[in-house]
């Protein structure tokens, strides 16, 4: 009885996410009238701003990625190896982005970093490009941070540390050559998880008046009827290839593992 009830629980949700994904994908295909075809997806991939705004949201993504591993590699490392007892106060701080609210942060940035306060980042177009990739490395600083701190768990940083000080290395080829090489996975896995974060986010980057791709998104919906579907589809489909990268690069490394 309990597998009964286990199994029509599984498949009331498969159909509970599954089935308006395939209404708003076959509403996609009807642009069209009375047959099916690809012309939304085509209108929306042959867009120029559809270009501008997603190969924006690319760089700021992997700009982010960039400043969050360095961020928050040393610092989960450095915790784990000499401050244990700060780890509490520390994932505390790291889960702050999650309740409070991005447009809260941004109204706080917006009014910190104006134009007439002692560090105008929104003065110029390069400081607010800074200011909204910080905003993009705090909302993913949660899922970067845990999967950094998981991939640390699992290994013996404090014998690996001993190990290349006794061999003469320095702080910096301990990080960059023994420990980030050992953590890859976890990484990568928040890497994966930040990047679908910045591609989809709209609050900072509307408030920020920054050519990103959540606000064109938002924009399209708001002035047609096919694109806006196939746009959604199209999102999914790249936040669910994220997710299945986060998967094949985990199994590689398990694989990688056995194998040694």
């Amino acid at each position: 009885m309990r597998k009964f009830w286990a199994w029509g629980a599984l498949i009331f949700g498969m159909l509970y996410f599954i089935l308006p994904l395939l209404g708003m994908t076959n509403f996609s295909l009807k642009m069209r009238r009375g047959v099916y075809s690809l012309d939304a997806y085509a209108v929306v991939l042959g867009d120029p701003r559809f270009q501008a705004t997603f190969t924006y949201s690319i760089l700021m993504a992997l700009a982010t990625i960039v400043f969050g591993v360095l961020l928050v590699v040393p610092t989960a490392y450095w915790v784990r190896l000499k401050l244990p007892g700060l780890r509490p106060y520390i994932e505390f701080v790291t889960l702050l982005p999650l309740v409070i609210p991005a447009i809260v942060i941004v109204f706080g940035y917006i009014r910190l970093y104006n134009t007439s306060s002692w560090l105008p980042l929104t003065g110029s177009i390069t400081g607010t490009n800074i200011l909204l990739m910080f905003g993009y490395a705090t909302l993913a600083l949660p899922y970067m941070y845990r999967s950094v701190d998981t991939g640390l768990r699992s290994i013996d940083i404090a014998t690996l540390t001993e190990a290349a000080q006794s061999l003469g290395a320095g702080w910096t080829t301990i990080l960059a050559r023994i420990i980030l090489p050992n953590v890859l996975v976890a990484v990568l896995s928040g890497a994966f998880l930040t990047f679908a974060i910045v591609i989809g986010e709209f609050t900072m980057a509307a408030l920020l008046n920054r050519p990103a791709f959540g606000p064109y998104m938002q924009l399209l919906g708001a002035n047609r009827a096919y694109e806006p579907a196939a746009l959604a589809v199209m999102s999914f489909a790249l936040t669910w290839g994220c997710l299945g990268l986060i998967q094949l690069v985990s199994r590689f490394q398990k694989g990688a593992q056995s194998a040694t």
